[in-house]
C-alpha cells in the first residue's frame, strides 16, 4: 500500500481536476479515494453528465449514497448515474478500482460526503483510510446483483416523473437489480399501480409498512405473504379493515415488533383475532389509540395483554373509550408486563377510584417511566364542563397515593378535549412528580 498523499498536494490535485471539463474513466483510474467524493459532488452540482457517468464507472466505495443529493424533480445527474450503471451492468469484466456494489437512494448518506468532502480542502485526516492509486487491471463483474435501497412512499394517483422512469429501469432489468424496500408507506394510490410497483421491489426486504387507506383489502393484504422480514406495521385510519383484520393477520409471515392500527372502528371479533395471531407473541410496541372500544367484552383487551405480556414495552390505548369495567378486567394482564416502559390511557372517561387501582397495579413494574392517563371524569361536569377547583384538589389527591406507594414517579394527566387546541387529548398540562424524601 502506498504511503498516504500529503493533504497540500491532494489541494492542488483536486483543484486541477475541477478545472478539467470532463474526467473519462482512463484519468480516474489513477485519482486518489480522497477526492471522488468532493469530485462527485462538484459534477453533481454541476450536471457534468459525462465526469459523473466516469466516476460512477471507476467508484472505489461499495456503496453510493446518492439519496442525500437527489434534489426532485431535477434528476438529469441521476439519469447519469443509472446510464454509468447500465455500462457496468453490461461489462463482463470492470476496472479493479470499482467496488461498487449498493446504490443507496435512501436520504442517508450526509455523514459519508461530510467525513469525505471538507468544506475548505480536498485533504484527508489521518484517520481516514490512506489513498490508493489502484493499477489499472481490470477483474470480472461480479455475479450478485447491484443492491438499491430505496424508501416508497405511494401518496399520489399517479406516480412521479422520477419514480415512474426510476421503477421502470428496475424493471427491464430485474436479472441484474436487486430493489430493496426497508419502508413502504401507502397513503392513496390505485390498486393496479401499487400491485405494479410492489412488482419491482423485492418484497422479503420490507421491514416497515404504514397504509393509511384503501378499499382493496384482499389485494393488499395478500401482498404482505411477501414480507418475510416485516416487523413493523402501521395502520392509520384503515376504513377497509373492519371485520376484516383476521385477513391481513393470516398473510403475515414473521413476528412483529410494532403493530399499530389507529383512528379506525374494529369489531370484537378482529381484537380477538389479534390476540389469538401467533405474529403479535413477541410483540413490544402496541398502539391501537383511536379505535372505540366502550362496547367491547372487558376480558379482551386482557387476553391481548396477557399474550404479550413477556415482551410489551411499550401501549397506547388513548380515546378507546375505554371504561372503569373495561380497565379493571385488564389491570392484572396490564401488572403483568414487566417490560413496560410507557403506558397511556388519555381521553378515556374512568373515575378516580379506577385511577387509583391503575396507579396502584403499574406501581410494581420496574421499567415503567412513562405515564400519562385522563383527568378523572369527576374533573367535568355532566356536559364535559371542566371544573378546574376540581381538578386540581383531585391531582393533590393522586398525587398522596404516589406518597402512599412510596416510589418516585411521574405521572401526566391529560384533559379530553384540550382546552388549548381542542384535540382529543392534551398533552400540555404539569406533570404530578413525587420524590422520595431524602434520608435523614
Amino acid at each position: 500500500m502506498s504511503a498516504p498523499t500529503p493533504p497540500r498536494l491532494l489541494d492542488l490535485a483536486g483543484r486541477h481536476l475541477l478545472r478539467a471539463e470532463d474526467l473519462d474513466v482512463s484519468t480516474l483510474e489513477s485519482v486518489p479515494t480522497e477526492l471522488f467524493p468532493p469530485l462527485f459532488l462538484e459534477a453533481f452540482d454541476g450536471y457534468r453528465t459525462e465526469t459523473l457517468k466516469a466516476m460512477v464507472q471507476t467508484w472505489p466505495f461499495v456503496r453510493l449514497p446518492l439519496g442525500a443529493l437527489i434534489d426532485l424533480p431535477h434528476v438529469g445527474p441521476l439519469q447519469a448515474v443509472l446510464e454509468a450503471l447500465d455500462v457496468l451492468l453490461a461489462q463482463k469484466v470492470r476496472s479493479r478500482r470499482c467496488k461498487l456494489r449498493v446504490l443507496d437512494l435512501r436520504k442517508t448518506g450526509q455523514n459519508f460526503w461530510s467525513m469525505w468532502s471538507g468544506a475548505s480542502s480536498y485533504g484527508c485526516s489521518g484517520s481516514r483510510t490512506a489513498a490508493v492509486a489502484e493499477p489499472r487491471s481490470m477483474t470480472r463483474q461480479p455475479s450478485t446483483p447491484l443492491k438499491v435501497f430505496l424508501d416508497l412512499c405511494l401518496k399520489k394517483r399517479t406516480l412521479d416523473n422520477f419514480l415512474t422512469y426510476f421503477l421502470r429501469w428496475v424493471e427491464q432489468r430485474k436479472s441484474s437489480i436487486h430493489l430493496c424496500c426497508k419502508k413502504l408507506k401507502i397513503v392513496s394510490m390505485p390498486m393496479d399501480k401499487i400491485v405494479k410497483v410492489l412488482s419491482t421491489v423485492q418484497l422479503d426486504c420490507i421491514q416497515e409498512v404504514q397504509k393509511q387507506e384503501h378499499d382493496h383489502v384482499v389485494q393488499i393484504t395478500s401482498q404482505f405473504r411477501r414480507l418475510g422480514h416485516l416487523r413493523d406495521l402501521h395502520l392509520e385510519s384503515p376504513s377497509f379493515l373492519e371485520g376484516c383484520l383476521d385477513q391481513m393477520l393470516r398473510c403475515l409471515r414473521s413476528p412483529l415488533d410494532s403493530l399499530s392500527i389507529t383512528k379506525c372502528r374494529l369489531t370484537e371479533s378482529d381484537l380477538t383475532h389479534v390476540s389469538q395471531s401467533p405474529d403479535i407473541s413477541q410483540l413490544k410496541s402496541l398502539d391501537l389509540s383511536g379505535v372505540p372500544m366502550t362496547d367491547f367484552r372487558p376480558e379482551l383487551l386482557q387476553v391481548l395483554l396477557e399474550k404479550v405480556a413477556a415482551t410489551l414495552q411499550e401501549v397506547d390505548l388513548d380515546a378507546c373509550g375505554i371504561t372503569d369495567s373495561q380497565l379493571e378486567a385488564f389491570l392484572p394482564a396490564l401488572s403483568r408486563c414487566s417490560q413496560l416502559r410507557a403506558v397511556s390511557l388519555c381521553g378515556n372517561l374512568l373515575s378516580t377510584a379506577v385511577l387509583e387501582k391503575l396507579l396502584r397495579h403499574t406501581a410494581v413494574l420496574p421499567c415503567l417511566r412513562q405515564e400519562r392517563y385522563p383527568a378523572p371524569q369527576e374533573s367535568y361536569r355532566p356536559r364535559g364542563v371542566l371544573l378546574e377547583a376540581r381538578l386540581a384538589r383531585l391531582r393533590a389527591q393522586l398525587l398522596e397515593i404516589l406518597r402512599d406507594l412510596g416510589r418516585p414517579r411521574i405521572i401526566w394527566i391529560s384533559l379530553s378535549p384540550c382546552p388549548r387546541c381542542g384535540e382529543d387529548v392534551c398533552h400540555h398540562m404539569e406533570p404530578i412528580v413525587y420524590s422520595c424524601p431524602a434520608p435523614a
